[in-house]
């Protein structure tokens, strides 16, 4: 399958209205969207087939593009390949129920975040915002490749600033698995979910907690 084909694109899996065959049976957006933000979702089997550089290295092109407070681009992704030296050490950060599934990636990803402004060396109150705005542009080029894009909370933050010799100077936000889909190995239970309706996210005027 070419991953970089337009999952839009009659005859690459996709339903007459761009969402993916396994997307549309549980997924269902209530008003008009481009598909890419449907298809995106984050399964866990994975071939554990390789990426070509380039193509792994497209996806940080896309988070690299990505909205910041006074351009400062907070974000900062390490990333380890089952062929690089350090890949054991970030197996070893996961926690034990991600490391059974992640062990099939192509690359291990730490998401990093810088917490000052590059020109006054100030707090950032919305680094790990624009963090996660950089790892949505991943994400979302991903999906639109056909690959997975798993972002993690279960892992060792400590471990990752130890690893790294942080600063304070930086945060850790998350880890991501990045890999093949393994579509005909895929437990029953590993499909796409459904999303809040919209009146519990999205408030006129006034907040009311629920």
């Amino acid at each position: 399958m070419d991953r970089t084909s337009d999952p839009t694109t009659a005859g690459d899996g996709s339903t007459s209205d761009g969402l993916r065959t396994e997307v549309d049976e549980h997924r269902d957006p209530n008003h008009d969207i481009d598909p890419l933000f449907v298809n995106r979702w984050s399964p866990r089997t994975m071939t554990g087939a390789q990426l070509d550089e380039d193509e792994l290295l497209s996806l940080f092109e896309a988070a690299r593009w990505a909205p910041s407070s006074y351009n400062n681009q907070h974000w900062r992704f390490v990333y380890a390949t089952p062929d690089h030296d350090q890949w054991d050490d970030f197996e070893d950060l996961l926690a034990e129920g991600n490391r059974e599934w992640a062990s099939d990636a192509a690359a291990l990803v730490v998401v990093l975040s810088k917490t000052t402004f590059d020109h006054n060396d100030e707090p950032a109150p919305t680094h790990s915002f624009d963090t996660g705005a950089a790892f949505e542009n991943l994400a979302l080029e991903g999906a639109r490749r056909g690959l997975v894009v798993h972002g993690m909370q279960g892992f060792d933050y400590d471990g990752a600033r130890e690893l790294f010799a942080l600063t304070d100077e930086y945060d850790v936000e998350a880890m991501a698995a990045i890999g093949v889909h393994d579509e005909d190995d895929a437990p029953d239970d590993e499909q796409p979910n459904q999303r809040k309706e919209l009146n519990k996210i999205v408030f006129a005027g006034e907040f009311t907690p629920n």
